[in-house]
C-alpha cells in the first residue's frame, strides 16, 4: 500500500506522489500557524455531529481527549510535523488517527479542507486584528501621556526638511494619535467583516447530511454562518484587507520611527536614546555626543529665535 492511501484524498491513487510535487503542494511550513485554529474548529464540528447524531458521545470524548493532546504536543514543540501530508489540517487529522483510532476519520464527516482553512484564517486573522488595535491603542496611551508632559515644549516644524513654523511638541506628538486612532478603526472595521463562519460550506456546495452551521457558528464566535458557500470558501479578500490596514498602519508607525532616527542626528538634536536602544557602527569611532547635542538634550523648549528661518 503506498503512502496516498493513507491520505485524506488519497482514494483511487495507486503510486507515490512525486518529491517534487509534494515540495509544491505542502503548506505545513507556514500554515501551521493556524494549528490552534484548527483545533477549535474540528473540536467545534466534532461537538455539532455528535448533536445532530452522526458521531457517538463515546467518540466525541476520544476526539476531545485526542485534540487536547496534539494541541499539549504543538504547544510544547513536540508534535512531529509531516511535509509529506501537506498542511496543517491533514497533520492534526493523521496524528489524530494515531492517537483515537477510527474516531479521526469520522471528524472529517461533513467538511472540506476548504471550509477548513478558510475558517481557520479568518480566526487566525481576527485575533490578529484585535492584538494590532491593542498595540496601536497602547501607544496612542504613551503618546497622548508625552503630550501633556510637553505642552509648552516648542519645537520647529519642517516642510521638507525645512523650517518653517513653531509648533508646540504635544501638537506633534497628537497628529500620531490621529494616525494610530484611524489604523485602529481599520482593523475594527474589518473584524466586522469576519463574523460569518465558512465551516459547513464544504469543497464548495455545502453537503447533504444536518450539519447545524448556526452551532457551529456560535462556537466560535462567528455571528453566524456565511450565506454563500461559493463565497466562503473561495474568497481571500479578508487576507488582502488586513495586509492593507497592516501596510497603512506601518507607513504611520514607520513616519513616526523615522522623525526619531533624524531628531538624533547632530543636525536636529532633539532627542538622545539610551545604549540599551541604540547600536554603533564597526568602522565609525565611539565618540562623546557634542556640547551642542547635550545641550539640545537636556532642554525640551527651544527659543522661538532659533525655531525661525525665514527666507
Amino acid at each position: 500500500m503506498t503512502r496516498e492511501r493513507n491520505k485524506p484524498w488519497g482514494g483511487r491513487f495507486r503510486e507515490d506522489t512525486d518529491p517534487s510535487v509534494e515540495r509544491f503542494s505542502a503548506s505545513i511550513h507556514f500554515d501551521r500557524a493556524l494549528a490552534r485554529y484548527d483545533l477549535r474548529v474540528s473540536e467545534a464540528h466534532a461537538e455539532m455531529l455528535c448533536s445532530v447524531g452522526l458521531l457517538s458521545a463515546e467518540e466525541l470524548a476520544a476526539l476531545r481527549r485526542g485534540l487536547a493532546e496534539i494541541g499539549a504536543e504543538i504547544e510544547s514543540g513536540r508534535f512531529p510535523f509531516d511535509a509529506t501530508l501537506e498542511d496543517i489540517h491533514m497533520n492534526v487529522e493523521a496524528r489524530l488517527r494515531d492517537r483515537v483510532g477510527a474516531a479521526a476519520a469520522r471528524l472529517h464527516t461533513g467538511r472540506s479542507r476548504n471550509d477548513q482553512v478558510a475558517t481557520d484564517l479568518l480566526l487566525y486573522l481576527r485575533d490578529a486584528a484585535r492584538a494590532a488595535r491593542a498595540g496601536l491603542f497602547d501607544l496612542q496611551e504613551v503618546l497622548l501621556v508625552r503630550a501633556r508632559e510637553h505642552l509648552d515644549t516648542v519645537l520647529p516644524g519642517y516642510t521638507h526638511l525645512q523650517r518653517a513654523q513653531p509648533v508646540r511638541l504635544a501638537h506633534h506628538w497628537l497628529a500620531f494619535v490621529e494616525m494610530l486612532g484611524r489604523d485602529a478603526q481599520r482593523f475594527r472595521d474589518l473584524e466586522r467583516r469576519f463574523d460569518r463562519s465558512p465551516l459547513g460550506s464544504g469543497a464548495l456546495a455545502g453537503t447533504t447530511l444536518p450539519l447545524d452551521r448556526d452551532a457551529t457558528a456560535r462556537a466560535l464566535g462567528f455571528a453566524g454562518p456565511s450565506r454563500n458557500s461559493m463565497d466562503a470558501v473561495a474568497s481571500r479578500d479578508a487576507g488582502l484587507e488586513f495586509l492593507a490596514a497592516g501596510a497603512i498602519a506601518q507607513v504611520h508607525l514607520s513616519r513616526l520611527a523615522e522623525e526619531l532616527v533624524l531628531w538624533t542626528t547632530p543636525q536636529f538634536g532633539f532627542v538622545r536614546l539610551s545604549d540599551s536602544f541604540s547600536t554603533g557602527s564597526s568602522i565609525m569611532p565611539a565618540v562623546a555626543a557634542s556640547a551642542s547635542v547635550r545641550a539640545s538634550a537636556a532642554s525640551n523648549t527651544f527659543a522661538l529665535s532659533s525655531c525661525m528661518s525665514f527666507a
